[in-house]
C-alpha cells in the first residue's frame, strides 16, 4: 500500500492575529481599534463592549503578549520549529490611525517591514491577513463601519498602502478572516459582529437588513482588494479566510438532513461570491424573500467578475449536529446548533472533529475546485506548568495528530488539494471570544495569567517538539 504523503512544498506552519498578542496599543503613532474596547470575559459570560476606555477594566488587546517588542524572539522559536509559513495581520489602525489620514504612520510600515524581514530570515514564509477583527475605532464612529461604501474605499486604500510597501516581499495575501459570522446564530453573536464590524446589535435598528448590507459591502471590499493585489504584483496570491462548520442531521428524517444541509450552507454565499464571480443568485432571491435590498452599485458585478481569489482559506474546530425541531433543552454549540453526542468535547465545550475537518475539506474541494489552505485548527485548553518547569500538553498533540491524520486522508485518498496546515496560536495569546489567557492553544507557553500577571516569559512546550519533528519529516 502506498505510504500516504504531504506534498514537498505543503506550508506548515501557524497563525496569529494583531489584537491578540501584538499589545502595544498606542505606541509608535498607533490609532485606537475596535478592539481596544473589548474586556476580558470568560467561558459562559461575553466579554464587555465599553464606549470609552473604562478604568478598572482589563483590555487584553492593549498589552497582548507584547509580540510588538518580542516578535524577533518569537519568530526565532517558529524557525527552530522549522515553521514554512506564519499568517499574521496587519493592524490597519497602526497604519493608518483613524482610517482617513492624508498618508500612512511610516512608524507602523516600518514595524511591519521589521516584522517580515524576521520571518524572511528564517525561511518562513509570511501570510498577511489584512482584516482580522482589526479596525480603526474612527471609522466605526464616523462611517457607521461596513454600513457604508465609503469604508469599502478607505479599506482599499489600506490594501493598496501595504501591499506596494511590501511588494516583492509579501507573495500570499488574506483578505478578511471568519467575516461569514455575522449571521445571528447564537448568544455569542454579538460578540462576533462586534469583532467583524465594531458594531453590536444595540447599534443596528433594522439588523437584518443592515447585517445583509455589511455582508455585502465586505464580500465586494475583498473581490476587489484582489483585483488591486493581481495589478500591484501578478505575482500575489489572494485568498479570503472561513471559519466553517460542517452540520450532520441529527436523525435520517428528510427534513433533519434538509435542515443540516442548510445550516452548512448557511454561510457559503461568500465563498461562492469570491469564487464564482457573481453574487449568488439564490441569496439575492432570499434577501428578496425577506424584504432586504442590497445597495448594488453599476460596476459592481465586473468586480466580482474579475476579483476571483486564488486560494480559500479555512478555519476549523469543529462540527455541529441540525435538527428540524428545535429543542429548548438539547446542549447547544458556538454557532447555535445541537452539540454532538457522539463526540468528546474540549475544556471550552467545542467538539473534536478530525473527520468533519476532512469532509469539509472535501466539500470545498468538490465544490470551488480551489486550493485550500487550511488557516486556523487547534485546540484551546488549560496547560499546567509542572514543578520541573515542563508542560506535558499530550492533549493538543492528540488532537493535532488527529486532525493531521484526516488531512493526509483528504488529500492522498480523496484528492483534495490541500496546500498547508497552520494550526491556530503557535503562541499562546488573547483568546477572541472569551478574551482569556488560560485558554492556551500554543506551543509556546507564555507566562500571564488573566488578571494581567505574569513575566512573559516564553517556555516550550511537550508539542514544540512534537511539532518540530513532525515538520522536519514532513508530516510522517
Amino acid at each position: 500500500m502506498k505510504k500516504l504523503e504531504f506534498p514537498r512544498d505543503f506550508l506548515w506552519g501557524g497563525s496569529i492575529a494583531a489584537h491578540q498578542c501584538e499589545g502595544a496599543y498606542q505606541a509608535d503613532g498607533k490609532g485606537l481599534g475596535h478592539m481596544d474596547f473589548v474586556t476580558a470575559g470568560s467561558f459562559g459570560m461575553e466579554r464587555k463592549i465599553t464606549k470609552t476606555i473604562e478604568g478598572g477594566n482589563v483590555y487584553p488587546s492593549h498589552d497582548g503578549i507584547d509580540f510588538y517588542h518580542r516578535y524577533k524572539s518569537d519568530i526565532a522559536l517558529f524557525g527552530e520549529m522549522g515553521f514554512k509559513a506564519l499568517r499574521i495581520s496587519m493592524d490597519w489602525s497602526r497604519i493608518f490611525p483613524h482610517g482617513d489620514d492624508d498618508s500612512p504612520n511610516e512608524k507602523g510600515l516600518a514595524y511591519y517591514h521589521q516584522v517580515i524581514d524576521e520571518l524572511r530570515a528564517h525561511q518562513i514564509e509570511p501570510i498577511i491577513t489584512l482584516c482580522h477583527f482589526e479596525m480603526p475605532i474612527e471609522v466605526v464612529h464616523k462611517y457607521r463601519s461596513w454600513l457604508s461604501r465609503d469604508t469599502v474605499e478607505l479599506y482599499l486604500r489600506f490594501c493598496e498602502t501595504v501591499m506596494k510597501e511590501y511588494k516583492g516581499k509579501v507573495r500570499y495575501w488574506v483578505t478578511f478572516n471568519e467575516m461569514n459570522h455575522l449571521e445571528i446564530q447564537s448568544d455569542f453573536s454579538n460578540t462576533f459582529t462586534y469583532m467583524i464590524t465594531g458594531l453590536q446589535y444595540s447599534d443596528l435598528d433594522d439588523k437584518e437588513q443592515q447585517l445583509a448590507t455589511i455582508g455585502y459591502y465586505m464580500t465586494l471590499a475583498s473581490v476587489k482588494a484582489v483585483k488591486l493585489a493581481h495589478e500591484i504584483d501578478p505575482d500575489n496570491l489572494v485568498g479570503c479566510v472561513f471559519g466553517l462548520t460542517p452540520c450532520y442531521p441529527k436523525s435520517s428524517k428528510p427534513a433533519d438532513v434538509l435542515q443540516a444541509f442548510k445550516d452548512t450552507e448557511r454561510d457559503l454565499y461568500q465563498v461562492d461570491a469570491m469564487c464564482n464571480g457573481t453574487f449568488p443568485l439564490y441569496k439575492l432571491k432570499e434577501y428578496q424573500r425577506r424584504g432586504i435590498t442590497l445597495p448594488i452599485g453599476e460596476s459592481d458585478h465586473r468586480a466580482f467578475k474579475e476579483g476571483k481569489i486564488d486560494f480559500i482559506g479555512l478555519n476549523y474546530y469543529s462540527s455541529d449536529v441540525s435538527s428540524a425541531e428545535r429543542d429548548e433543552n438539547a446542549d447547544s454549540s458556538l454557532f447555535g446548533g445541537i452539540a454532538n453526542e457522539h463526540l468528546e468535547k474540549s475544556s471550552w465545550g467545542w467538539s473534536i472533529d478530525p473527520t468533519g475537518l476532512r469532509y469539509m475539506l472535501n466539500y470545498l474541494d468538490h465544490r470551488y475546485g480551489l486550493p485550500i489552505m487550511i488557516t486556523e485548527n487547534g485546540l484551546g485548553a488549560v496547560d499546567q506548568v509542572e514543578e520541573d518547569g515542563s508542560i506535558q500538553d499530550d492533549d493538543r498533540i492528540d488532537y493535532l495528530q488527529k486532525h493531521l491524520d484526516a488531512v493526509k486522508a483528504a488529500i492522498q485518498e480523496d484528492g483534495v488539494d490541500c496546500i498547508g496546515y497552520l494550526t491556530w496560536g503557535p503562541i499562546d495569546l488573547v483568546s477572541a471570544t472569551t478574551g482569556e489567557m488560560k485558554k492556551r492553544y500554543g506551543f509556546i507557553y507564555v507566562d500571564k495569567q488573566d488578571n494581567g500577571s505574569g513575566t512573559l516569559e516564553r517556555k516550550k512546550k511537550k508539542s514544540f517538539y512534537w511539532y518540530k519533528k513532525l515538520i522536519a519529516t514532513n508530516g510522517e
